[in-house]
């Protein structure tokens, strides 16, 4: 785990919107994100790819 500093702490707890990182040696792009927002979007991912929902999901309407 990475620990941020006291100023990326602060610049964290002024952000509304998730806070974008860049590695400066790929100019990667990564999105921070809090844990339990991560949490519940990990949850509704995992539930979508279960078989049992495949009926939930629509298929595309045939061209006319």
């Amino acid at each position: 785990m990475i620990e941020l500093t006291p100023e990326q702490a602060k610049a964290v707890a002024q952000q509304k919107e998730p806070i974008h990182l860049v590695h400066p040696g790929t100019k990667e792009v990564f999105v921070l994100i809090r844990q339990e927002v991560y949490e519940l979007t990990s949850k509704i991912l995992r539930k979508w790819d279960e078989p049992e929902d495949d009926d939930l999901i629509e298929a595309p309407h045939a061209a006319r």
